[in-house]
Order: C-alpha cells, then sequence, then structure tokens
C-alpha cells in the first residue's frame, strides 16, 4: 500500500462521522501538505473499489467514506448531511427482515442496503429554536 493510501485510510479510521473526500482531504494535507484534492479522490476510489472502505452515495450526488468493514446501515441527515451508523440492535432486526425476503422470493442473497432519512438531533434543535 503507497503511503498515500495508508495516510488517507488512516485519517478515516480515526472518525466516526462518515466524512466526505474533502474532508478526509483536510485531515491528510496536515500530514501531507503537498497532497491534491484529485489524489484523494482517486485513492478513496481505489480503496473504495478493493473493499477496505465503503463508499456512501448520498442523495445530493456527494460521497462520503466509512472505514467500517462490516455490514451495517446508515441514518443520514437531509439538512446538514451527517450520517451516522444504526445501533446494532437495529441491523439485527433489519438482518431479519432481509433473510424473510430472500426466503420468500427465493433469491440468493448477496447483501441489501436500506437508507434511513431524517434530521439529526443537532439540526433539529435549530429548527426548533428558529420556530421558538
Amino acid at each position: 500500500m503507497t503511503e498515500q493510501r495508508r495516510i488517507i485510510l488512516d485519517e478515516l479510521e480515526k472518525t466516526c462521522r462518515h466524512p466526505s473526500a474533502s474532508e478526509i482531504y483536510e485531515r491528510v494535507k496536515k500530514r501531507m501538505p503537498h497532497i491534491s484534492l484529485g489524489t484523494v479522490y482517486r485513492n478513496l476510489e481505489v480503496l473504495s473499489s478493493r473493499g477496505m472502505i465503503k463508499k456512501l452515495s448520498m442523495p445530493t450526488g456527494q460521497k462520503r467514506f466509512d472505514a467500517g468493514r462490516e455490514d451495517h446501515q446508515h441514518v443520514r441527515c437531509l439538512s446538514c448531511g451527517r450520517v451516522d451508523d444504526l445501533p446494532t440492535q437495529a441491523d439485527e432486526n433489519l438482518e431479519a427482515i432481509a433473510a424473510r425476503v430472500s426466503d420468500a422470493s427465493g433469491y440468493r442473497r448477496l447483501g441489501f442496503a436500506v437508507d434511513f432519512y431524517g434530521i439529526c438531533p443537532g439540526c433539529a434543535g435549530e429548527t426548533k429554536k428558529e420556530r421558538q
């Protein structure tokens, strides 16, 4: 693995926030001042295509990245773009639903993705303050 990829992966693993490429670039630039945003984008694509990280496509077209390699689901804020992992208990319930769908359809299940959208606690608090 190249030093650039190692540092990008290291910075991504340090956060659970599911950052965008630009956010990762800002972190990596502190360690590698001469790295370009394009280099970060390309290396994130390589890491994603090799299954080393997950690429999350947002409804806005922006991509966010996740170092968590185990299958899990996310909830996304439609206001600020924040992405959080669902708690394990929610994933277990979704796994049961996915198994029933597979049994009912006869499909050999390879995986599944469920998107949850809403307003995060931070944005909900701002909206509540604006109404007062």
